[in-house]
């Protein structure tokens, strides 16, 4: 399913579940699972092998996958990605750093947020007052969860470019139902991508099996001027492969 929502350099993974039998972590993230309970010892073995499989249609030969300090993938040099999993879906996504500067995606189970209070935590009141408008127009969407979501696709997208956190509320999320497309504003000073500074990101989501997925991409022919599109290439619509 990612694959839909992004761009053509970008190879993906994804598997609906875990293999049978104990998890059989690759040498050299062996450490990285010693105090980890079972179903996170799956969750990881899963998406980390994903994350191979993508690799490998880069021509990438097999290698462990670590992660830093804020356990954010540590991917081998020249390539890009993001590595999502939730219950039921584990998946990962690479690009070759000479294509896109950073990528970002997320899956969650498509349904409300638990609490109402992570939904101000995540939010302004701009937002929520998009959010309800979202909720007439396509009722069929837990728009909360969605912009939950393309947060933490924009957060990941943001991380490796910059090596700092970007709170829930420095970027506003405004969605676009009928292309199912987004674009998240930045509230604060963005990096700057090959000399030209980042306002915002692009992306795309989609509801399909109980999953919620949301992705984000920032291109290296980012342009400048005014007028011009200073911010990430959006995703690639649903359908339109």
């Amino acid at each position: 399913m990612i694959e839909e929502l992004l761009p053509r350099p970008v190879t993906t993974a994804e598997a609906f579940g875990d293999p049978a039998g104990p998890p059989v972590p690759f040498p050299g993230e062996e450490h990285l699972l010693a105090h980890a309970v079972p179903a996170r010892r799956r969750e990881f073995t899963t998406a980390r092998a994903c994350a191979r499989r993508a690799l490998g249609r880069l021509g990438v030969p097999p290698v462990a996958i670590p992660y830093d300090a804020d356990r954010a993938p540590v991917w081998p040099d020249g390539v890009v990605g993001s590595i999502t999993h939730c219950t039921g879906y584990r998946a990962a996504a690479v690009a070759r750093a000479t294509d896109l500067a950073s990528l970002g995606f997320d899956a969650e189970p498509h349904g409300p947020l638990e609490h109402d209070g992570v939904l101000h935590m995540v939010t302004g009141a701009q937002e929520r007052a998009h959010l309800a408008e979202l909720a007439r127009l396509r009722p069929d969407v837990h728009w909360d969860r969605a912009l939950f979501s393309a947060k933490e696709s924009v957060f990941k997208a943001w991380s490796p470019l910059t090596g700092r956190w970007l709170d829930f509320t420095e970027a506003t999320v405004t969605f676009r139902p009928r292309t199912e497309t987004f674009t998240a504003r930045l509230l604060v000073e963005g990096p700057l991508v090959d000399g030209v500074r980042l306002t915002g990101f692009e992306g795309g989501f989609l509801v399909r099996d109980g999953l919620l997925l949301t992705a984000t991409t920032v291109s290296r022919s980012v342009r400048a001027g005014p007028g011009a599109d200073n911010g990430p290439r959006p995703a690639r619509p649903r359908g339109s492969r």
